[in-house]
């Protein structure tokens, strides 16, 4: 599988594909070796000189204007649902209905997928699996307190906080 990376306005992205559609995102990491070595990893691909397919072009600038502050839904964007679990992509397209700029709780996505709160922390374990954050925003779901807790892309909670600020979600400080 191939996969391509890309300058954006947080550092470099990179994303993965095949036929059915994105199979990695990733978001940038300290140096763009390691977000490279981190997405080909979670991808299983490599870096391709072959010409990217226009829907992975309209992607990239997609990425590029949202993180400039040019918010995008990426709720349309093919995504290959093989990589994971029924659960995975039940929990998934739930991140995905979130707007950009509003939250959810673990709890709140449990009962949307008619599961109590008690399966808030299977919740939380899948949306730290994610294969494609930002694009499945993992990033907009936050504890039943509003606090930011776990986001496991590079850069932790802070990339969390930064990524909902750029989106205008409404922060609490303590």
């Amino acid at each position: 599988m191939p996969h391509t990376l890309f300058p954006t306005a947080f550092g470099t992205c990179g994303l993965a594909w095949n036929d059915t559609g994105l199979t990695g995102f990733q978001l940038p990491e300290t140096d763009v070796a390691l977000t490279e070595k981190h997405l080909a990893a979670k991808a299983r691909s490599e870096s391709s000189d072959e010409p990217r397919p226009e829907w992975v072009r309209r992607l990239v600038e997609r990425v590029q204007q949202h993180l400039e502050g040019r918010l995008q839904d990426f709720s349309d964007v093919p995504v290959d649902w093989s990589r994971v679990s029924d659960f995975q992509q039940a929990v998934y397209l739930q991140a995905q209905a979130i707007k950009p700029g509003y939250k959810k709780s673990y709890g709140e996505l449990a009962r949307l997928l008619a599961l109590g709160n008690e399966a808030a922390r299977a919740v939380g374990v899948a949306l730290a699996t994610n294969p494609w954050p930002l694009i499945v925003p993992c990033h907009r779901v936050v504890s039943a307190s509003d606090k930011m807790t776990g986001f496991s892309a590079p850069g932790g909670v802070r990339t969390k906080t930064r990524l909902l600020a750029l989106e205008g979600a409404e922060l609490i400080s303590e």
